[in-house]
Protein backbone atom coordinates (compact mmCIF):
# COMPACT_ATOMS: atom_id res chain seq x y z
CA UNK A 1 0.00 0.00 0.00
CA UNK A 2 1.14 3.57 -0.46
CA UNK A 3 2.31 5.54 2.60
CA UNK A 4 -0.90 6.88 3.10
CA UNK A 5 -1.70 7.22 6.91
CA UNK A 6 -3.66 5.10 9.70
CA UNK A 7 -4.07 5.77 13.51
CA UNK A 8 -3.01 2.54 15.46
CA UNK A 9 -4.40 2.06 18.65
CA UNK A 10 -2.76 0.11 21.48
CA UNK A 11 -5.74 -0.87 24.27
CA UNK A 12 -6.67 2.07 21.92
CA UNK A 13 -4.73 1.82 25.97
CA UNK A 14 -4.04 4.17 28.74
CA UNK A 15 1.31 9.59 35.67
CA UNK A 16 0.00 9.44 38.97
CA UNK A 17 1.77 5.82 39.41
CA UNK A 18 -0.75 3.43 39.61
CA UNK A 19 -1.83 3.66 35.65
CA UNK A 20 0.00 3.66 32.69
CA UNK A 21 0.23 5.11 29.20
CA UNK A 22 2.58 4.61 26.08
CA UNK A 23 5.48 6.70 26.86
CA UNK A 24 7.54 5.70 23.47
CA UNK A 25 6.84 3.77 20.69
CA UNK A 26 9.18 2.13 18.02
CA UNK A 27 8.77 1.35 14.71
CA UNK A 28 10.91 -0.75 12.06
CA UNK A 29 13.79 -0.31 14.97
CA UNK A 30 13.46 3.32 15.58
CA UNK A 31 11.82 5.13 18.70
CA UNK A 32 9.45 7.56 18.50
CA UNK A 33 8.26 10.03 21.58
CA UNK A 34 4.43 9.36 23.01
CA UNK A 35 2.48 11.32 24.96
CA UNK A 36 2.88 12.98 28.40
CA UNK A 37 0.93 14.53 30.84
CA UNK A 38 3.79 17.02 30.99
CA UNK A 39 2.69 18.65 27.29
CA UNK A 40 -0.76 19.11 28.19
CA UNK A 41 0.59 21.18 31.36
CA UNK A 42 3.32 23.08 29.10
CA UNK A 43 0.42 23.84 26.47
CA UNK A 44 -1.61 25.36 28.78
CA UNK A 45 1.09 27.49 30.55
CA UNK A 46 2.08 29.33 26.94
CA UNK A 47 4.98 26.47 26.39
CA UNK A 48 5.73 24.58 23.64
CA UNK A 49 5.29 20.65 23.90
CA UNK A 50 7.17 18.69 21.14
CA UNK A 51 5.47 17.49 17.62
CA UNK A 52 4.32 13.91 17.99
CA UNK A 53 2.73 11.04 16.39
CA UNK A 54 1.07 9.79 19.68
CA UNK A 55 -2.32 11.76 20.35
CA UNK A 56 -2.68 14.49 22.67
CA UNK A 57 -5.54 13.42 25.16
CA UNK A 58 -6.99 15.05 28.76
CA UNK A 59 -7.37 12.18 31.14
CA UNK A 60 -5.46 14.16 33.80
CA UNK A 61 -5.87 11.95 36.44
CA UNK A 62 -4.59 9.07 34.80
CA UNK A 63 -7.55 7.86 34.59
CA UNK A 64 -9.98 5.69 32.59
CA UNK A 65 -13.29 5.31 30.31
CA UNK A 66 -15.64 3.32 31.99
CA UNK A 67 -18.56 1.31 30.24
CA UNK A 68 -21.11 4.23 30.86
CA UNK A 69 -19.19 6.12 28.13
CA UNK A 70 -19.03 3.66 25.76
CA UNK A 71 -21.49 5.41 23.46
CA UNK A 72 -19.47 9.04 23.80
CA UNK A 73 -16.85 10.03 21.99
CA UNK A 74 -14.25 9.30 24.79
CA UNK A 75 -13.71 5.90 23.62
CA UNK A 76 -11.65 6.96 20.48
CA UNK A 77 -8.48 7.93 22.00
CA UNK A 78 -9.40 8.77 25.23
CA UNK A 79 -11.19 12.09 26.91
CA UNK A 80 -10.82 14.90 24.43
CA UNK A 81 -8.38 13.39 22.41
CA UNK A 82 -6.71 15.63 19.73
CA UNK A 83 -4.74 14.38 16.50
CA UNK A 84 -1.01 14.63 16.65
CA UNK A 85 0.84 17.11 14.81
CA UNK A 86 3.17 14.20 13.16
CA UNK A 87 2.75 10.94 11.57
CA UNK A 88 5.65 7.94 12.05
CA UNK A 89 5.55 5.20 9.47
CA UNK A 90 6.30 1.13 9.16
CA UNK A 91 6.57 -0.61 6.35
CA UNK A 92 4.70 -3.88 5.60
CA UNK A 93 5.35 -6.52 7.51
CA UNK A 94 7.75 -4.80 9.80
CA UNK A 95 7.14 -4.70 14.15
CA UNK A 96 5.97 -2.04 16.13
CA UNK A 97 6.66 -1.57 20.30
CA UNK A 98 4.95 -0.06 22.74
CA UNK A 99 6.40 0.89 25.86
CA UNK A 100 4.05 1.56 29.35
CA UNK A 101 5.17 3.38 31.76
CA UNK A 102 5.04 1.14 34.98
CA UNK A 103 1.18 -0.69 34.15
CA UNK A 104 -0.12 -2.08 37.79
CA UNK A 105 -3.17 -4.11 36.41
CA UNK A 106 -2.47 -8.03 35.82
CA UNK A 107 -6.18 -8.69 34.51
CA UNK A 108 -7.70 -7.72 31.31
CA UNK A 109 -7.00 -7.96 27.53
CA UNK A 110 -4.80 -6.06 25.26
CA UNK A 111 -6.51 -5.17 21.97
CA UNK A 112 -5.03 -3.38 18.85
CA UNK A 113 -7.01 -1.51 16.28
CA UNK A 114 -6.68 0.85 13.42
CA UNK A 115 -8.94 3.28 11.19
CA UNK A 116 -8.31 4.82 7.67
CA UNK A 117 -7.70 8.67 8.14
CA UNK A 118 -7.89 8.59 4.14
CA UNK A 119 -5.68 11.88 3.69
CA UNK A 120 -4.21 13.18 6.98
CA UNK A 121 -4.40 11.86 10.49
CA UNK A 122 -2.81 14.89 11.64
CA UNK A 123 -6.54 16.57 11.12
CA UNK A 124 -9.17 13.96 11.38
CA UNK A 125 -12.42 13.77 13.26
CA UNK A 126 -12.26 11.20 15.92
CA UNK A 127 -16.05 10.78 15.70
CA UNK A 128 -15.92 9.23 12.43
CA UNK A 129 -12.86 6.92 12.45
CA UNK A 130 -13.55 3.26 11.92
CA UNK A 131 -12.25 0.58 14.08
CA UNK A 132 -10.40 -2.55 12.13
CA UNK A 133 -9.31 -4.70 15.28
CA UNK A 134 -5.51 -6.14 13.98
CA UNK A 135 -4.36 -7.71 17.16
CA UNK A 136 -6.24 -9.45 19.83
CA UNK A 137 -4.95 -11.56 23.44
CA UNK A 138 -7.03 -12.35 26.32
CA UNK A 139 -7.02 -15.37 28.95
CA UNK A 140 -5.76 -18.92 28.72
CA UNK A 141 -4.91 -21.38 31.70
CA UNK A 142 -1.16 -21.70 30.90
CA UNK A 143 -0.24 -18.49 30.68
CA UNK A 144 -3.12 -15.98 32.30
CA UNK A 145 -4.23 -12.55 31.43
CA UNK A 146 -2.37 -10.33 28.36
CA UNK A 147 -1.71 -7.74 30.84
CA UNK A 148 -0.11 -9.88 33.08
CA UNK A 149 2.60 -10.41 30.39
CA UNK A 150 2.29 -7.04 29.43
CA UNK A 151 3.58 -6.46 32.73
CA UNK A 152 6.14 -9.19 33.08
CA UNK A 153 7.68 -8.29 29.46
CA UNK A 154 9.42 -4.83 30.95
CA UNK A 155 5.50 -3.31 30.45
CA UNK A 156 5.96 -3.23 26.63
CA UNK A 157 3.72 -4.89 23.73
CA UNK A 158 5.00 -6.18 20.17
CA UNK A 159 3.09 -6.25 17.07
CA UNK A 160 5.03 -8.22 14.37
CA UNK A 161 2.77 -10.26 12.42
CA UNK A 162 0.85 -9.33 9.18
CA UNK A 163 -1.47 -6.28 10.53
CA UNK A 164 -0.43 -3.52 11.04
CA UNK A 165 2.07 -3.40 8.39
CA UNK A 166 0.29 -5.87 6.43
CA UNK A 167 1.20 -6.11 2.80
CA UNK A 168 -3.06 -6.55 2.29
CA UNK A 169 -3.72 -3.28 3.92
CA UNK A 170 -4.40 -0.53 1.92
CA UNK A 171 -5.34 2.96 3.73
CA UNK A 172 -4.15 5.68 5.60
CA UNK A 173 -4.06 3.91 9.10
CA UNK A 174 -3.96 5.23 12.59
CA UNK A 175 -4.09 2.99 15.47
CA UNK A 176 -5.44 2.65 18.75
CA UNK A 177 -4.27 0.14 21.87
CA UNK A 178 -6.76 -0.42 24.66
CA UNK A 179 -6.06 -1.79 27.36
CA UNK A 180 -9.32 -3.15 29.20
CA UNK A 181 -8.95 -3.70 33.19
CA UNK A 182 -11.63 -6.22 34.47
CA UNK A 183 -9.90 -5.92 38.57
CA UNK A 184 -13.55 -4.56 38.94
CA UNK A 185 -15.64 -6.21 36.08
CA UNK A 186 -17.47 -8.55 38.16
CA UNK A 187 -20.16 -5.14 38.39
CA UNK A 188 -21.76 -3.28 36.02
CA UNK A 189 -19.59 0.10 34.73
CA UNK A 190 -16.78 -1.83 37.07
CA UNK A 191 -14.34 -2.44 33.71
CA UNK A 192 -11.74 0.15 33.08
CA UNK A 193 -10.93 1.03 29.46
CA UNK A 194 -7.62 3.21 28.40
CA UNK A 195 -7.50 4.34 24.95
CA UNK A 196 -4.65 5.62 23.05
CA UNK A 197 -3.65 6.28 19.68
CA UNK A 198 -0.82 6.99 17.11
CA UNK A 199 -0.50 8.01 13.69
CA UNK A 200 1.60 5.60 11.41
CA UNK A 201 1.92 5.18 7.65
CA UNK A 202 2.13 1.92 6.31
CA UNK A 203 4.81 2.02 3.32
CA UNK A 204 3.47 -1.04 0.58
CA UNK A 205 1.01 -2.17 -1.82
CA UNK A 206 -1.91 -3.72 -0.19
CA UNK A 207 -4.98 -4.00 -1.70
CA UNK A 208 -7.65 -4.65 1.32
CA UNK A 209 -9.89 -2.36 2.49
CA UNK A 210 -11.75 -3.64 5.52
CA UNK A 211 -15.06 -1.55 6.53
CA UNK A 212 -14.49 -1.43 10.46
CA UNK A 213 -16.69 -0.34 12.93
CA UNK A 214 -16.96 2.93 14.89
CA UNK A 215 -16.17 3.98 18.40
CA UNK A 216 -19.19 4.39 19.71
CA UNK A 217 -20.06 0.72 18.53
CA UNK A 218 -17.35 -1.52 19.66
CA UNK A 219 -18.36 -2.07 22.93
CA UNK A 220 -21.59 -2.69 25.13
CA UNK A 221 -21.79 -2.44 28.61
CA UNK A 222 -23.00 -5.67 29.17
CA UNK A 223 -20.82 -7.71 26.85
CA UNK A 224 -19.76 -11.01 27.98
CA UNK A 225 -15.81 -9.79 27.82
CA UNK A 226 -16.57 -6.80 29.79
CA UNK A 227 -18.82 -7.49 32.67
CA UNK A 228 -16.96 -10.70 34.43
CA UNK A 229 -15.82 -11.79 37.45
CA UNK A 230 -12.44 -12.91 37.36
CA UNK A 231 -12.26 -13.89 40.60
CA UNK A 232 -14.76 -16.91 39.73
CA UNK A 233 -13.66 -20.43 38.36
CA UNK A 234 -13.71 -19.87 34.43
CA UNK A 235 -13.21 -21.86 31.64
CA UNK A 236 -12.90 -19.28 28.77
CA UNK A 237 -13.25 -15.98 28.64
CA UNK A 238 -14.93 -13.87 25.23
CA UNK A 239 -12.80 -10.97 24.07
CA UNK A 240 -14.53 -8.16 23.57
CA UNK A 241 -15.13 -6.11 19.99
CA UNK A 242 -15.76 -7.11 16.97
CA UNK A 243 -13.74 -10.05 14.83
CA UNK A 244 -10.44 -10.01 14.40
CA UNK A 245 -9.25 -9.04 10.96
CA UNK A 246 -7.27 -11.56 9.63
CA UNK A 247 -4.71 -10.52 6.25
CA UNK A 248 -6.96 -10.77 3.08
CA UNK A 249 -9.82 -11.55 4.49
CA UNK A 250 -10.77 -7.61 3.04
CA UNK A 251 -14.17 -6.58 4.53
CA UNK A 252 -14.99 -10.00 5.84
CA UNK A 253 -13.06 -10.27 9.01
CA UNK A 254 -12.40 -13.68 11.11
CA UNK A 255 -14.71 -15.11 13.57
CA UNK A 256 -14.36 -13.51 17.15
CA UNK A 257 -12.36 -14.79 19.58
CA UNK A 258 -12.87 -16.98 22.87
CA UNK A 259 -9.69 -18.26 24.89
CA UNK A 260 -10.34 -21.29 26.37
CA UNK A 261 -8.53 -23.17 29.08
CA UNK A 262 -5.40 -25.00 27.94
CA UNK A 263 -5.93 -23.49 24.26
CA UNK A 264 -4.16 -20.46 23.13
CA UNK A 265 -6.39 -18.83 20.37
CA UNK A 266 -4.63 -15.29 20.91
CA UNK A 267 -1.81 -13.29 19.28
CA UNK A 268 -0.31 -11.37 21.72
CA UNK A 269 3.51 -11.99 21.89
CA UNK A 270 6.47 -11.10 24.28
CA UNK A 271 9.78 -9.71 23.23
CA UNK A 272 12.96 -9.35 25.07
CA UNK A 273 13.24 -6.02 23.76
CA UNK A 274 13.61 -3.55 26.93
CA UNK A 275 13.18 0.45 26.78
CA UNK A 276 15.61 2.70 28.40
CA UNK A 277 15.70 4.58 31.66
CA UNK A 278 12.68 2.16 32.92
CA UNK A 279 12.32 0.57 36.01
CA UNK A 280 9.68 -1.63 37.31
CA UNK A 281 8.97 -2.83 40.80
CA UNK A 282 6.99 -5.79 42.11
CA UNK A 283 4.91 -6.26 44.82
CA UNK A 284 6.38 -7.26 47.69
CA UNK A 285 5.24 -9.03 51.03
CA UNK A 286 8.59 -7.52 53.35
CA UNK A 287 8.59 -3.83 54.64
CA UNK A 288 11.13 -2.64 52.73
CA UNK A 289 9.37 -2.57 49.22
CA UNK A 290 5.85 -1.51 47.99
CA UNK A 291 3.33 -3.05 45.83
CA UNK A 292 2.44 -1.34 43.00
CA UNK A 293 0.65 1.66 43.03
CA UNK A 294 1.43 1.67 46.80
CA UNK A 295 4.17 4.71 48.58
CA UNK A 296 4.99 5.18 52.36
CA UNK A 297 1.85 7.01 52.93
CA UNK A 298 -0.73 4.55 51.37
CA UNK A 299 -1.89 3.47 47.88
CA UNK A 300 -1.20 5.70 45.38
CA UNK A 301 -4.14 7.00 43.40
CA UNK A 302 -5.82 4.18 41.46
CA UNK A 303 -3.78 2.08 43.50
CA UNK A 304 -5.45 -1.40 45.28
CA UNK A 305 -6.03 -0.44 49.08
CA UNK A 306 -7.97 -3.69 49.95
CA UNK A 307 -9.76 -6.85 49.26
CA UNK A 308 -9.98 -10.84 50.04
CA UNK A 309 -6.15 -11.90 50.65
CA UNK A 310 -5.08 -8.09 50.32
CA UNK A 311 -1.94 -7.78 51.97
CA UNK A 312 -0.75 -3.88 51.15
CA UNK A 313 -1.89 -0.62 51.91
CA UNK A 314 -5.36 -0.40 52.95
CA UNK A 315 -5.02 3.75 53.13
CA UNK A 316 -4.74 6.00 50.10
CA UNK A 317 -2.04 9.00 49.93
CA UNK A 318 -4.55 10.24 47.59
CA UNK A 319 -8.37 9.86 46.94
CA UNK A 320 -10.57 7.08 48.90
CA UNK A 321 -10.95 3.84 49.57
CA UNK A 322 -13.59 2.63 47.57
CA UNK A 323 -14.98 -1.44 47.36
CA UNK A 324 -15.41 -2.07 43.96
CA UNK A 325 -15.98 -6.00 44.41
CA UNK A 326 -14.99 -8.60 47.33
CA UNK A 327 -11.74 -9.53 45.83
CA UNK A 328 -10.80 -5.30 45.15
CA UNK A 329 -10.29 -1.79 46.35
CA UNK A 330 -9.45 1.29 44.95
CA UNK A 331 -8.02 4.48 45.83
CA UNK A 332 -10.41 6.71 43.67
CA UNK A 333 -10.82 10.68 43.25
Amino acid sequence: MNAKSLILAAACATVVRAHGLVSGFVTDGKWNQGFLLDYYYQSKNGGNPPKIASWYAENLDNGFVEPNNYATSDINCHKNAKPGALTASVKAGGTVEFQWTTWPHDIGPVLTYVAACNDDCTNVDKTALKWVKIDEAGWDSTSGWASAKLIANNNTTVLDQDPPASPALNCTNYGCLLVIALHGGSSKNGAQNYPQCINIAITGSGTDKPTGTLGVNLYKSDDPGILFNPYTTFGSYKIPGPALYRSGSGSNPGPSTTTKAGTTTTTFKTSTTTKASTTTSKASTTTTAASPGQTGLGAALYGQCGGINWTGATTCAQGTCKVLNDYYSQCVP
